[in-house]
């Protein structure tokens, strides 16, 4: 059934597309009948342990929502109902904000891929913290995600987040440090380690202040070297953080392709193997004590299940939800119970991180 509603939304410019899709998420988050219906029918598809627990977060099962689809908190019910066990929203600034010139947001399918350079669109924090103020249907956990304004001096990032957990802290269920972007210029400065051990200080402390116990993320790149994965860990675990999200998208361009010219962040299936090398090396160096979100080039329940094994406690899904479509978060469940049968696992749980104990 996807199959010819996509086949006619990719008939549309990307960004058009997508704004039909949120407008139609809206709409289905407004039937809460409806929509605990649809989470309730989809959720029965899990037949097996599936349930997990990261950072004091219970989720039903480990296949989540990444930010970047839902900007503005504006669809998140009508996401939920689609299944997912947690959705974030975001990525969030202080200011409004348009974002970077149209078009900036490209497909291409041939290799199951986007390419985005949206610049941290957003109506602001405030925008947002009014739409998830008035939510009544608290299905699952949703994460905020939190920037910085692309003309806010890097010097004075610190202050611009601080002011997003001022307003988002207290109403999402975690929150994430937004420091990779490749769309920000500057903004993956953040992540080397003297400024980013004061920044999440910062965070970390305002955040304790005004919601005392609520999680803290990092998001991380795909392009750190090894060694720069080991200091930001170093960095996370010193600060104590919760846990990261590896990871966001990339700035290589691992094949050629007339849209691979586009400036901006690709993601999707190219993305799968440089997000999973970045979460082994992340959960080696953190000794399996610092929890992570993996996320980069999910499609199937092979690739939930490999990002599981890697060291990834949950699986956040984006570019394969727009390829895939609503059933994705039913299929990927159902896939994955087989394969944790298969390997002899009796939940979700004992496959984490399976592959270290392997060696």
């Amino acid at each position: 059934m996807y199959g010819l509603t996509r086949a006619l939304l990719f008939q549309l410019p990307a960004e058009r597309a997508h704004r039909l899709g949120m407008t139609a998420l809206h709409r289905l988050g407004n039937q809460s009948g409806l929509c605990r219906r649809m989470r309730a029918k989809t959720l029965s598809a899990i037949t097996y342990d599936a349930s997990v627990t990261v950072a004091g977060l219970e989720l039903a099962h480990p296949v989540a929502l990444a930010a970047g689809l839902d900007k503005e908190a504006e669809a998140v019910d009508g996401l939920l109902a689609l299944g997912f066990s947690a959705v974030e929203v975001g990525t969030l600034t202080p200011r409004p904000q348009p974002g970077n010139p149209t078009p900036r947001l490209f497909r291409i399918p041939e290799h199951r891929a986007l390419i985005n350079r949206m610049g941290f669109n957003n109506h602001g924090a405030a925008n947002a913290a009014e739409r998830l103020r008035a939510r009544t249907w608290k299905a699952a956990p949703v994460g905020v995600n939190i920037g910085k304004n692309k003309d806010t001096p890097l010097e004075n990032a610190v202050d611009d987040y601080v002011a997003c957990v001022d307003t988002l802290g207290p109403l999402g269920d975690y929150v994430v440090v937004n420091a990779s972007s490749p769309n920000t210029p500057g903004l993956r400065k953040l992540q080397e380690p003297e400024q980013l051990g004061a920044l999440l200080r910062a965070v970390k402390a305002r955040l304790t202040q005004v919601a005392p116990g609520k999680p803290l993320f990092l998001k991380i790149a795909p392009d750190l070297t090894p060694e720069a994965v080991d200091e930001v860990v170093d960095v996370a675990r010193a600060v104590g953080l919760d846990g990261l999200i590896a990871t966001n998208t990339t700035i290589a361009r691992p094949f050629e392709h007339p849209v691979a010219k586009e400036a901006g962040g690709l993601s999707g299936a190219p993305v799968r193997e440089p997000s999973n090398a970045v979460i082994r090396r992340a959960y080696a160096r953190g000794g399996g004590a610092l929890p992570i979100i993996g996320v980069g080039g999910v499609f199937t329940a092979e690739d939930v299940y490999e990002k599981l094994k890697a060291g990834a406690s949950v699986v956040q899904v984006y570019t394969g939800f727009i390829y895939e479509g609503p059933g994705m978060v039913r299929r990927l469940l159902e896939g994955l119970g087989p394969l944790l049968a298969r390997d002899g696992f009796r939940s979700v749980r004992e496959a984490i991180g399976a592959d270290h104990r392997a060696r």
